[in-house]
């Protein structure tokens, strides 16, 4: 039975500390035996489709200080599937836009030296779909592919929402993040509602009345 953890969006190295603080309590808490980064590991500001801070850090060095960063999440949780974000996928995004071939293009394991986390596009566990997000919300999704489902992206969201039918029942989840909010690479949602802080905890699959789906919001 998977007991799954379910780490909300990083933006490495613009985390909050004491996020990943958080996540180790509540795998011990909850007697998780496995994990799933929901996707954006890394934020690759110097490279956003979003305004760049003129005065950030160069691009090399919030790489360098991103891979320190994720480090402690790899020690922490050294086997992990990993779901790749839009941010993860911002450099090779714009090398394919230039033209150049991805045998040029490192792999995110590579880069960010986690040889034992396995990266997916999205995943089936137990039933669910554990996918990054982007274009709809996680009870959109369910309801659209009649499947449950799991997902990060939205930063200003944490929930479980189920609908229900005749002879079936699905849930969307919206897992959180861990994102330092005052960080100068999260100037573009500076304006609008303060991300929700928070992961997630789906015992094999809610498939019978008694497994918990949850969403954990830290205190901050």
């Amino acid at each position: 039975m998977n007991r799954l953890l379910i780490i909300g969006d990083l933006h490495e190295p613009f985390c909050l500390d004491k996020y990943l603080s958080f996540c180790k309590k509540l795998y011990r808490k909850k007697n998780c035996n496995r994990v799933l980064f929901i996707g954006d590991i890394i934020d690759s500001h110097y490279s956003s489709f979003h305004e760049q801070d003129p005065d950030g850090m160069s691009a090399g060095d919030e790489l360098d200080l991103a891979i320190k960063k994720v480090k402690r999440w790899y020690r922490a949780f050294p086997k992990a599937d990993v779901v790749i974000g839009n941010h993860d996928r911002i450099v090779s995004r714009k090398a394919f836009s230039a033209g150049v071939s991805k045998r040029w293009i490192r792999s995110c394991p590579e880069v960010l030296e986690t040889p034992n986390w396995k990266f997916h596009e999205s995943i089936h566990i137990d039933g669910v779909k554990y996918c990054h997000g982007e274009a709809k919300k996680g009870i959109q999704r369910a309801k659209a592919d009649m499947v449950s489902n799991a997902q990060g992206h939205y930063h200003t969201e944490c929930y479980v929402q189920w609908a229900v039918g005749d002879a079936f029942r699905v849930f969307g989840m919206q897992s959180g993040c861990g994102i330092d909010h005052e960080s100068y690479a999260m100037a573009y949602g500076k304006h609008g509602p303060k991300p929700a802080i928070a992961c997630g905890f789906v015992e094999n699959g809610g498939r019978n009345d008694l497994d918990e789906v949850s969403v954990y919001p830290m205190a901050l």
